[in-house]
């Protein structure tokens, strides 16, 4: 490991410049400027003598695949140029400090990582703790350590932040005591068990792995204990499209059940028909079946059901076009399943809400702009849209956008190559 004024002369002079052109593009010096701010930040707080190694991990954009993943379906997701980057350092009392830029200190003590706690399902600090009660159930070694890190991943945003904090965890425990030697599927499936089990939230496993794997995946969670990913060589900027992401503003609070209820109402469906998840029966059992069902799960978990039949089928003719480079073909799979999302998922906006759909709105203006397909994106209910513009119009597009949600609420991201990385020395 390297100190902080080791790393700080290693950035600057520009010894680094090679990995760091593969996580951001060519515009380094804000890069540089922002891993030597948080360098000193961690000085400020831990000492500046301390040997350090440095982390980051990408946020990720969900490409196909909505509300699909926790009933063993397929997706396809994106990493993109939007991290959390950290700073961390080992210490000897087995004590974890992590300080986010924004937030305070937050410390877990090793007997917080021995169970569960319902008093703090919710909190980082159940992510935290989550992480090193995996690692220790999985046999892998955990110590205590110090990290400093910032994220310019959007909280709330779809794009995965608390997934990326859980992964994040996980690389610097597997560094720092494992000596990298964990695969990042590990570590995804470890984040996701923080999350389910210390954060009390019941994703599925399609954020962690994006953010863990990087560049575009295609992803098959059939057997979700050995989830099959595949790369997808396809260059969206090539194609001579961006990928934009408009923040809505949404307020996500108590939206927990919101969420919960996807997969819940899902399942219910797959145990009415005797099986466990969504992706062991079909459309055609639950149209044989559907009076039946509606009396039993209620019309919109039959809708939820009948639309990750739909959706599932849809990634395969989507990842299909992007291997064939078929780009209308993939936008047409982008339309559909927003559409769908919209209309039977029902994940556009919250019922205990319905004054507030910033979504709807950001999706109904797409309808006069210059766009190739546009989505609901993510988990849904509030936050962020999809959208695919041409080069030549994402100006356009973010003018528009920003005019309605606020300067900066349209952002125009890059799909990045790598997933969860410690920089090389």
């Amino acid at each position: 490991m390297k100190t902080i004024l080791n790393w700080k002369e290693y950035i600057m002079g520009g010894a680094a410049d090679k990995q760091l052109i593969v996580l951001y593009g060519d515009a380094l010096a804000q890069k540089k400027a922002r891993l030597i701010a948080l360098l000193d930040d961690f000085a400020k707080a831990y000492g500046e003598d301390r040997e350090v190694m440095i982390f980051s991990v990408p946020g990720r954009s969900e490409l196909a695949g909505n509300h699909t993943d926790h009933n063993h379906g397929c997706v396809i997701a994106g990493s993109i140029d939007l991290d959390i980057i950290a700073v961390a350092s080992p210490r000897k009392d087995g004590v974890m400090h992590v300080q986010s830029e924004g937030f305070d200190e937050l410390i877990v003590t090793p007997d917080m990582t021995y169970a569960d706690d319902p008093a703090r399902f919710g909190t980082s600090h159940a992510l935290v703790a989550g992480m090193a009660n995996g690692f220790v159930e999985s046999g892998y070694a955990v110590g205590g350590f110090d990290a400093m890190a910032t994220s310019d991943v959007l909280r709330g945003s779809g794009l995965s932040s608390s997934a990326a904090y859980e992964v994040m965890i996980g690389t610097i425990l597997n560094h720092l005591y494992n000596n990298g030697g964990i695969d990042a599927i590990t570590i995804a499936k470890l984040s996701q068990r923080a999350e389910n089990v210390f954060f009390g939230k019941p994703c599925g496993l399609m954020d962690q792995c994006a953010c863990a794997v990087g560049g575009i995946i295609a992803i098959d969670f059939a057997d979700p204990t050995a989830p099959v990913v595949e790369a997808v060589p396809f260059d969206l900027t090539a194609a001579g499209y961006a990928l934009c992401i408009v923040d809505t503003g949404g307020n996500h609070a108590d939206l927990t059940p919101d969420y919960a209820a996807v997969p819940a109402e899902m399942k219910s469906v797959a145990a009415a028909l005797g099986k466990t998840v969504l992706r062991e029966t079909d459309k055609a059992a639950v149209l044989a079946n559907i009076a039946q069902l509606r009396e039993s799960c209620g019309d919109r978990a039959v809708l939820r059901a009948l639309h990750f039949l739909a959706e599932n089928e849809r990634v395969a003719e989507m990842l299909a076009a992007l291997k064939d480079n078929r780009t209308d073909d993939y936008f047409a799979g982008v339309l559909a399943s927003g559409r769908s999302s919209f209309c039977y998922l029902q994940n556009v906006y919250t019922t205990v809400n319905v004054k507030e759909q910033g979504l709807s709105l950001a999706l109904c203006l797409c309808e006069s702009l210059p766009v190739a397909a546009f989505r609901v994106h993510g988990g849904g209910f509030a936050g962020t849209i999809q959208a695919y513009v041409a080069s030549d119009y994402v100006e356009q597009f973010r003018q528009a956008q920003d005019a309605v949600f606020g300067e900066g609420a349209c952002r125009v991201l890059h799909i990045r190559t790598v997933g969860a990385v410690r920089l090389e020395e």
